[in-house]
This record gives C-alpha cells, structure tokens and sequence, in this order.
C-alpha cells in the first residue's frame, strides 16, 4: 500500500513538473512575436542619439549566423550590408560620436543588431537574413529629431500639447515613463519623453503596430501625401521638479558644503565628491562637449558645476538662444567658446548617483599670424566696424542738430 502511494506521489510530481514546463513554454512563445508568412515590419520608434537594440526574430535554430541589411524605404531596392558575423570588427560604444555613418555605429550580440547614438538619418528599413537574402524579420526604425522638440516645464504652469485631428489622421503624442529624480539630497528635476504618433486608417498594412491603425510620425506606413503635414507634429518632453533621499549618505549636500566652507577657513580643501574624476585641458575660445559616462539619452543625467546645479529649467537648449552653456537632450553638456572662468569641476550624475567629475583648466594658445578667416579675427572687425558706424552716426548727427540749430536762430532774427 505504502509502494502505491509513493508511486502515485511520484506521479504527480511529475505532472506538475511537466505543467510547469508547458506554462514555460507557453511563457516563451509569448515572449516572440508571431512569424508572418511574408516579410512584415515591425515599427519601433527612437529620439535622435538614443541608443536601441533590433532582435532577430523568426531564425531558425539551424542557423548560426545572421546578416543585418539597411533599407532606406521600400521603393528603393537597393540595400546595405551592416555586418557580417564573420569578418567585421566590433565597435567600442565608448569611441562612438554622433556624426559618424551608421556603419562605424553598431555591432552584433547575440544575433541582435545595437545601433548606437542613432540620427534622423538612420531612420528606415532594418532587416535580418542570410547572405543569401533570405530574411527573417524586418523593422521600420523611426528616428525622430530633437531640434524642434517642444519642451514643457509642468512646474511653470505649462502643459503639453493636444491632438491634432484632421479628416483623415489624427496626430498625438505618446509619452515614455518618467525619469527616476536625477539628483539625491538635493533638489533635482524628472523628465519625460513623448514621441510623435499617428492614427489614420490609411496606413499600409505591411506594418505591423502594437495597436491597430497607430504608428509613429515618421513610419514609411504613412502615406506620401500626408508626411508633409505629419512633420507638422514634433517630439514633446515634459520636465518637473522633484527630490529624493540619497539612501546610502547620511546628510545631504548642502550640510557637507556647510561644513565644508568652515573647514575651508582653516585653510584645508572644502570637501569634494569621492568619484573617479578626469582632468582635461581646452584651448580658450572653442567648443567643448563633455558626456556623462555610462549615460544614454533616456537615463536620468544631471550636471552640476562645482556645488552649482545646472538645472535643465535653465540651461537645457532652446531655454535662452544666447547661452553658451546648455544642456542636450542627448544628456550632453555644452561649453562654446570656452572662457577662463569656465574653468572648474563639473560633476555627471546618473540614475540619481554622483557618477564622475570632470575638472576643466583652460589654456591660452601660443601667438601665432592671424588670417581673416579666424573667428577672433572676425570678432574684432565686427566690433570695430560697429563701433566706427556708431562714432560716423553720432557725428552726422550732431552736425545736423548744429546745422538745424543755426537755422531756427536765423530765421528767429529774420
């Protein structure tokens, strides 16, 4: 009897085991999309500098190796080669810059092709296959501009944008989570990042959307005649304040600078943020880009120069055309024509941590022959020029006063 009991646990050991199985299963087939039975793409839809990852869906398990094509739209034929696995070289993400081509911008892992610090430019058709053209999956990769982002400041008072609807698309946007806060012990800032989308039942049914008769703005779904007036819609971020607790200091920032400005009166160094910092040396009068390590343009990055925040309700471009320090949507901080006061600390927070510094000294450049076409050359005769219009309009103008004072005294006498 005790036999039969065992053996009936046993057994039911073993089906629970085998349904656990079959839930995983179940679980992994969920995860993969359903394979078309012809070639369809996929929309996904990215801010310029993002750095995103396209798997390669619906390969065969038969096939060790995959080749990544580019597409620019489907009425064009023709289709560049991104990377073999076999003979191309991988690409250090860290010696990557946003002017480069898209062939020097990505690599291969794991069959998976990563685009890094994307432009407006790589926006199209991303597909995976064989060498022989066999493809498997295919994606519509929109790569949207961040020059004429619109940017909403919630704590100002200002609000995101409505719906655009006309007769036959309406146009919305549709906003990623926010940002954890990027700064603890302090105040810091969220930011939220809102893409162009469209609903139109125009679209091509080529591509495939998570809902039906949505894509982004700049998906080759839409039809020719309506991108023109798609464009009209731009990318939104949304920015507020916050503040969080740093859970692994016991005091905030502005009790350590307190202390430190009494120390610094006994003649030690105030006190400075233990984090890996590098020294650099810029020429006074160029530009200067400095990137927080480890930072991609949907993490949460703030800057802050010394004990001084650069909040982006200040400093982020477009907030004030005449500033030479602003910060990117790219998470970049910007230096133009760098000055001598410009020199300093600049700490990088990332994900609510204090990450690096960046310890900025400025030299002057050796004398050297001017020519007409340096920019301190073409300052100066800027300055000059106005300056001896404004003299030749003062002078002209006094003399015309004098002449008509003597002429009303003339005619007074008359």
């Amino acid at each position: 009897m005790e036999k039969r009991l065992l053996a009936a646990a046993a057994l039911l050991c073993l089906v629970d085991v085998l349904h656990v199985f079959a839930v995983e299963e179940k679980d992994n087939e969920l995860q993969e999309p359903d394979c078309p039975a012809f070639l369809m793409f996929d929309n996904a839809a990215y801010l310029a500098d993002m750095t995103f990852e396209l798997p390669c869906y619906c390969k065969p398990k038969a096939v060790s190796s995959v080749v990544w094509y580019f597409q620019k739209n489907a009425d064009n034929p023709e289709t560049i080669v991104l990377r073999d696995l076999a003979n191309t070289s991988i690409v250090d993400s860290s010696h990557i810059r946003a002017g480069s081509d898209v062939l020097h911008r990505f690599r291969i892992r794991l069959f998976s092709l990563i685009v890094f610090r994307a432009q407006v430019a790589d926006s199209g058709h991303y597909l995976c296959g064989t060498d022989k053209g066999d493809f498997f999956y295919g994606y519509d990769v929109d790569v949207q501009p961040t020059q004429q982002v619109s940017v909403a400041f919630l704590d100002r008072g200002q609000r995101i944008r409505d719906d655009y609807t006309e007769k036959l698309f309406t146009l919305f946007t549709t906003f990623w989570n926010w940002t954890m806060c990027d700064r603890c012990g302090v105040r810091g800032e969220q930011r939220r990042i809102g893409l162009c989308y469209v609903q139109s039942a125009l679209l091509s049914p080529r591509y495939r959307t998570a809902v039906t008769n949505v894509t982004s703005c700049g998906s080759r779904a839409v039809p020719a005649h309506l991108q023109p007036l798609i464009r009209l819609h731009a990318p939104e971020v949304a920015i507020r304040r916050c503040r969080s607790l740093c859970l692994n200091l016991e005091m905030s920032k502005e009790g350590l600078q307190a202390i430190s400005n009494i120390i610094s009166q006994v003649g030690d160094k105030p006190w400075q943020p233990r984090v890996p910092t590098q020294f650099h040396k810029q020429l006074i009068g160029t530009d200067l880009v400095i990137a927080c390590p480890g930072a991609r343009p949907e993490h949460a990055v703030a800057w802050d120069k010394g004990f001084f925040q650069l909040y982006r309700s200040r400093y982020l471009i477009g907030v004030n055309k005449t500033m030479r320090i602003f910060i990117d949507h790219g998470n970049h901080l910007h230096i133009q024509r760098v000055r001598a006061r410009d020199r300093g600390t600049y700490y990088c927070w990332r994900e609510g941590k204090l990450v690096a510094g960046f310890r900025l000294s400025v030299t002057y450049s050796q004398k050297r022959p001017r020519n007409l076409d340096d920019p301190e050359t073409i300052y100066a005769v800027k300055v000059i020029g106005l300056s001896y219009c404004i003299m030749a309009f003062l002078f002209i103008l006094i003399h015309v006063c004098r002449y008509c004072w003597r002429a009303l005294r003339g005619s007074a006498k008359v």
